[in-house]
């Protein structure tokens, strides 16, 4: 079996959606297009295709090619092995993906996705240009060990992010029974929101049935509209400073550690980490979030209870 390069078929086919989504924004008014930002988020995704030229491709493949020889079974390249391949590869990027949200060294990243306060196609193409290596050669290679071929990895690999191009969008709204299993732009809106109800949540690639059974599934709420960007916006349209800001920002924190457990809080702590806790993590802030919403509602419910009942 053959496989194709799907994402160069893809990219005329994504540009095309990009127009129509920035007429539909017009029409409409749902959604916001901002050229700055757009352009950055452009200049981010053709950075990621050039980054693998620099090494990031070659080690993959020696990687890849050396695991495949100590398979543990041979799986045929058969449509079955291929879907299977492909839920079994959406596994496993749900939990990179939720790593990269809860490792400050993955999330130095991946943090680049989610710099875009606007939400809409573009955003989509806002991609890393330091988590190629990392991401192939550690979370990939289980599966060319268990027995799937390595091309097979890469083209279900690309197939998971061609699905997740249309899912970056506010012109869709809920759809109905397809968002018990599937991601959809509802899921995903939350995903990129900096809401603390919605902080680290919707991890899911193309099936939200891992979300859902992993506890970290929180639905999109139209009382709370997503806020997008992240916690501390960088307010630059910079591709150097989008891509490499937070591995500025975990070298000046070592470089200042006192202690290695510092040092390795700084580097594999969640984001937010501190040694005092003087910086807050989404863990925090979300717990913080839950106090003061728990509060506010018992005293508004106790406050109820008095005016209900009867003066003595």
């Amino acid at each position: 079996m053959v496989f194709p390069d799907v994402i160069s078929w893809a990219v005329p086919i994504f540009l095309v959606l990009v127009l129509l989504e920035i007429v539909s924004a017009r029409i409409t008014g749902r959604g916001r297009y901002d050229a700055k930002d757009s352009a950055a988020s452009l200049a981010m995704g053709f950075g990621s295709t050039l980054a693998p030229i620099f090494g990031g491709a070659a080690i993959a493949a020696v990687v890849f090619t050396a695991a495949y020889e100590f398979r543990l079974m041979d799986i045929p390249n058969t449509w079955w092995a291929v879907a299977l391949c492909f839920v079994l590869d959406d596994l496993r990027y749900y939990w990179w993906h939720r790593i990269g949200h809860e490792n400050r060294w993955f999330w130095a990243s991946h943090v680049v996705h989610h710099t875009s306060q606007h939400y809409n196609l573009t955003t989509a193409l806002r991609q890393t240009w330091t988590g190629q290596i990392i991401t192939a050669v550690v979370f990939k290679t289980p599966l060319v060990l268990i027995g799937f071929h390595p091309a097979m990895v890469l083209f279900v690999g690309a197939l998971n992010l061609i699905y997740q191009f249309w899912i970056h969008t506010e012109q869709i709204n809920k759809m109905g029974p397809f968002e018990w299993i599937f991601n959809t732009p509802s899921h995903h809106r939350v995903h990129h929101a900096t809401n603390p109800k919605y902080l680290d949540s919707n991890y899911a690639g193309a099936l939200i049935i891992w979300d859902r059974m992993f506890g970290s599934f929180v639905a999109e709420d139209k009382a709370e509209p997503p806020r997008y960007g992240i916690i501390k916006n960088l307010g630059t349209y910079n591709p150097l400073v989008i891509s490499f800001h937070e591995w500025i920002g975990i070298a000046r924190d070592v470089m200042g550690a006192k202690s290695l457990r510092e040092v390795w809080g700084y580097l594999f702590g969640p984001p937010g980490w501190s040694p005092d806790g003087s910086r807050m993590t989404s863990a925090m802030i979300k717990k913080r979030w839950r106090e003061i919403h728990e509060d506010g509602t018992s005293n508004l419910a106790a406050a109820e209870k008095a005016h209900t009942q009867p003066a003595e």
